[in-house]
This record gives C-alpha cells, structure tokens and sequence, in this order.
C-alpha cells in the first residue's frame, strides 16, 4: 500500500457514513489515505498527537468530519500547517448548522475550509485538487472527472430537448 497524502479523521464512528464519501472520491482519484476516529474532546491527547504528527508522517491534506460543537477540524488546523478541511455532520436539533458555524467561524489564523453540511464527497474532492498542485497526474484525474461531469449534464440536456419536459420527468421518476 503507498504512503497515505490524506488523513481522514472524524470526532465518532456514527460519522464514519458521511465520510465514506471522502474515501471514495480519494479512491477514484488513486489517492491514498489513512481513516481514524479521534474526537478532540473525549481523547484531546490523541488528537493533537495526531495533527502534530500528520506534516512528518507524510500528510499533505487532512479531511476532519465532525458534528455537534465541531471543535475537530479547528483544533487539528491549529496543531499542524498542512491545509484542514472541515465537513460538518449533521446531527442533533440544529441538524448540522450548529456543526457548520463552528468549522466555518475560525478566528484569524487557523483557517479550515469547510465545504456542506455531510459533503464529504466535496471534501474528497477538494483534497485531490489540493494535491494535485504538485502532482500532474492527480490533477489530470481531477480535470477528468470534472469533464465527465460536464459530459453527463450535456447528455441530461440533450435528452431534454429530445423527449420534452413531461416525458423526460416521465423517465426520470418512472411514473
């Protein structure tokens, strides 16, 4: 197995569906990765053991999921200069917006780029484009992807105009 460039890292196994989603953008881009759970509040040890090590054990990006107060993604930024990207879980009452405001609300200093409330898919994403500033092939991947995205919304709209608007919902839904 090569050298993990990104660790995944999430406050509770509960987070461990959403953040799937990093894992397999990573997995598409052949960009390898480490996964651990490590809440910044129930084991804070282990969690700036974690984020001091990241930089010297390889790292170049670390994806930290975390719902609730959200403290994960902002302690381990403030505990390494490698770039933290925060994805807020939703959960509890205020279903991921409490999350969100605590990973995006950084004060100066100690930046988290935070993308959606569970998208860690972006997450994956975003990571690999952080990557792929040094490495040609990763970004050829990345440029790839986001071509067959195009790809596949020109086939929606080609179908589209095809069929019209009611028989295209038609297909869609099967009703």
């Amino acid at each position: 197995m090569s050298q993990p460039m990104v660790g995944i890292v999430m406050g509770s196994d509960s987070d461990l569906p959403v953040m799937k989603a990093c894992a397999d953008m990573l997995d598409k881009f052949g960009i390898a990765y480490e996964v651990i759970i490590s809440s910044a509040h129930r084991v804070p040890e282990k969690t700036a053991a974690y984020a001091a090590s990241a930089e010297s054990r390889g790292l170049a990006v670390i994806v930290a999921g975390a719902g609730g107060a959200a403290h994960l993604p902002g302690v381990i930024a403030a505990l390494t200069p490698l770039p933290v990207i925060g994805v807020p879980i939703k959960s509890g009452a205020l279903e991921g917006v409490d999350a969100l405001y605590a990973i995006v609300q950084m004060p100066a200093g100690i930046p988290v780029a935070t993308v959606a409330i569970n998208g860690a898919q972006n997450a994956g994403i975003l990571a690999a484009q952080i990557i792929g500033t040094g490495d040609a092939g990763v970004r050829a991947r990345v440029k790839a992807y986001k071509e067959d995205l195009s790809r596949h919304v020109e086939s929606k709209n080609k179908r589209l105009s095809e069929i019209g608007i009611e028989e295209y919902l038609k297909e869609k839904t099967g009703r």
